[in-house]
């Protein structure tokens, strides 16, 4: 099959996400697409506005025990545990293949610790990177696990460190699992990000009442799809309110509607995450949704939608 690339407009579509200049203002969610390997036979990657590649840890982490996903109405769970081969392979791998292919990458970037993070953005200063989002949702094992994107100090220091060791974009990715998550932008924005991205999962479980079991092995996971959508807006337009730089909407995502209310609550750009895995052309049917939006709207620069809403 011939890959998708999305269809001809004269809508002005190029975004500018903190220095990280974008065809369209659309990428993927990190862990939904691989570095774009497993989709290349359906979308054209070098066509989207960027492929986030899944997290990358120094070495390579095993991810949790199964059953690690479970279905829910209008979502579903997972408990992947960041799995990855490490930094290593991503440089030798998948990134010289995005680079082949003309594609622009972001790489997410995970750790267990501050250094670990750092450690991970010298080993890829050499690569063909274009800019990276920092997930924060990690848990800090120097302070006895406790999620290191929940506390707005740590979220400034190991943003700050990320910081002095590039000049490349920076894209925080924030989790909705805290009280004020305004606070926590505030504390990215402090630490130099260019950019935030949000949201990644929700805390959430499934229960099999046949046996009496959780459905994860790991009893809780990260709760995404169309069911988060009104959480994630919520979020995007609080931090829109509470910092200067640019967001990366995500949640939820499946139509060019749902991209483009996005965009109103004020992001640059957006993330389809978990519509790739019922629908492997889900970001092109977005794209063009968006664009078919603008031309029956009148819009001639998708940027004049960034924070259009009307309260």
């Amino acid at each position: 099959m011939t890959a998708r690339k999305p269809r001809p407009t004269k809508v002005r579509m190029e975004v500018d996400l903190g220095g990280l200049a974008m065809k369209n203002p659309v990428t993927t969610a990190s862990g939904t697409f691989g570095a774009g390997m497993e989709y290349a036979d359906f979308v054209d990657v070098a066509s989207l506005g960027a492929v986030t590649t899944k997290g990358v840890s120094l070495d390579g982490w095993e991810g949790n025990a199964s059953p690690r996903i479970a279905e829910t109405p209008s979502g579903m769970l997972n408990s992947i545990g960041l799995q990855n081969p490490g930094v290593a392979h991503l440089k030798d791998v998948e990134l010289p293949w995005l680079a082949a292919q003309g594609a622009t990458a972001i790489v997410n970037v995970s750790g267990h610790s501050l250094g670990e993070y750092v450690a991970v953005i010298e080993a890829l200063e050499e690569a063909p990177v274009a800019a990276y989002e920092v997930n924060v949702s990690c848990p800090n094992v120097d302070a006895g696990g406790m999620t290191m994107g929940c506390h707005a100090p740590t979220v400034e220091k190991v943003v700050g460190l990320c910081r002095a060791a590039t000049k490349r974009p920076l894209i925080v990715k924030l989790t909705p699992n805290v009280t004020d998550i305004a606070e926590i932008a505030k504390a990215a924005e402090a630490g130099g990000a260019d950019a935030i991205s949000l949201i990644n999962t929700l805390l959430g479980m499934a229960v099999d009442a046949r046996t009496r079991r959780p459905q994860l092995a790991r009893v809780v996971g990260g709760f995404s799809g169309p069911a988060v959508k009104p959480v994630a807006l919520r979020c995007v337009w609080q931090c829109a309110n509470a910092v200067d730089v640019p967001l990366l909407g995500m949640g939820g995502i499946a139509t060019g509607t749902d991209a483009i209310e996005f965009m109103l609550a004020g992001a640059t750009a957006v993330a389809v995450g978990t519509a790739n895995f019922a629908n492997p052309c889900a970001t092109v049917d977005v794209l063009d949704g968006m664009a078919d939006y603008c031309e029956r709207h009148g819009v001639d620069d998708i940027n004049s939608l960034i924070g259009a809403l009307e309260c």
